[in-house]
């Protein structure tokens, strides 16, 4: 077969792979992406505005130029959409436009001469607005991405932290980091020992422990979720068996705390633990720990010295995966935790489908896919020099 050849069956193998990762995963990342950065709104319902404003230095009062524009593009909008949209726009960049304009829109309606918007009302005279206008009408921002991490631009364009109380996304983001680095230890701590249980056992046990990690994933997300939530009820099962053997008086708080959300994740996500570590458990001969011992190295030892070194890749692949598919979890948090246990997950659905804020909703999207490359690529980098040593 000629190279030509050969270079065409290859490329028709991995053609079906690649239409499906640009239909489903690149095409979608770059809508997100144009999303989170694009700000068509201002520019495109008020043009005449956007041309007069562009050679104001932003600092002094507005001119009569960009008023009367301001006021012949107000009246060119017919759409009431268009208008709540750039309303809505321009009152999250400054609070106290949707009633500003509301009130200006009632008065150059009808009128046949420009008004001065000064006498509609004093806040037109205020720069602060006028300079809200100007960031506005650029078809593009990183204004989405940096309130994504309670960052903003000053008066002076320049970076800087978003005042206290107007933004919580790294709070937020810390959160969703925390918790699914404690849901990582834990699926570590208990993974890791059901591993060695699985690779130490054979025939039906090996079976039947696998069939028992492996039915979790059997099971939808949200019954799974539905039943924790039962579980961990007041008179759930689990204070119920605790309070039958007289451990505690009175039920523990389970339910909707931080304490809730990581047990029912734990164990949602524990396959993902246990399958890579035990891939890796059952290409490590079997006599390593019993020659250690002849040697005379107590069980701890040998563990730590022989077994756990060689698990390492396993441990590693496992923690990212559940690393990275708890970075995303939503509906865990949203039904097991309270107000204080939500993830970013419950943001981007909030602007996503509670406020309609698509650009917010990318730019945090956008946020946790860098720190996802980032965490991934510290692994990449860990375990090529783990493969070299």
């Amino acid at each position: 077969m000629s190279p030509f050849r050969q270079s065409i069956g290859t490329f028709a193998l991995v053609l079906p792979l690649t239409l499906f990762l640009g239909v489903f995963f690149i095409w979608p990342l770059l809508t997100v992406l144009e999303q989170a950065v694009s700000d068509p709104v201002v520019s495109q319902n008020l043009p005449r505005t956007t041309a007069a404003i562009s050679a104001w230095n932003r600092n002094s009062e507005s001119s009569d130029e960009m008023q009367i524009a301001l006021v012949e593009d107000l009246k060119s909008i017919d759409d009431d959409q268009n208008l709540g949209e750039v309303v809505r726009r321009l009152n999250s960049a400054q609070p106290g436009f949707r009633t500003l304009m509301r009130k200006t829109v009632a008065a150059v309606e009808g009128s046949a001469e420009p008004t001065k918007l000064g006498e509609v009302d004093s806040r037109w005279n205020d720069p602060s607005f006028w300079r809200a206008i100007a960031e506005a009408t650029y078809p593009y921002t990183d204004r989405n991405l940096l309130a994504a991490v309670d960052l903003q631009h000053d008066a002076s364009g320049a970076i800087v932290a978003m005042p206290a109380g107007e933004s919580a996304n790294q709070a937020i983001l810390l959160r969703t980091f925390t918790v699914a680095a404690v849901v990582t230890v834990a699926t570590c701590l208990i993974g890791l020992p059901y591993a060695m249980l699985i690779a130490a056992s054979s025939g039906w046990r090996r079976q039947l422990l696998l069939v028992a990690v492996l039915l979790p994933l059997w099971t939808s997300l949200l019954v799974r979720t539905a039943a924790w939530y039962i579980l961990l009820q007041d008179k759930g099962l689990i204070n119920s068996f605790l309070m039958s053997l007289g451990l505690f008086s009175d039920p523990l708080p389970l339910l909707f705390n931080r304490t809730g959300v990581i047990i029912a994740m734990t164990h949602v996500l524990l396959p993902f633990m246990v399958l890579p570590i035990y891939s890796v458990l059952i290409a490590i001969p079997r006599n390593l720990m019993p020659a250690a011992a002849s040697l005379g190295a107590r069980p701890i030892r040998a563990f730590l010295q022989i077994l756990l070194p060689l698990t390492l890749r396993g441990i590693a692949s496992g923690g990212l995966l559940v690393f990275m598919a708890a970075l995303g979890y939503y509906i865990t948090p949203a039904l097991i935790g309270g107000p204080k246990d939500q993830m970013i997950s419950s943001v981007i659905a909030f602007y996503a489908t509670g406020s309609a804020n698509w650009g917010m909703a990318g730019a945090l999207g956008i946020v946790l896919l860098a720190a996802t490359i980032v965490f991934y690529g510290v692994y990449g980098r860990l375990s090529t020099k783990t493969a070299g040593a």
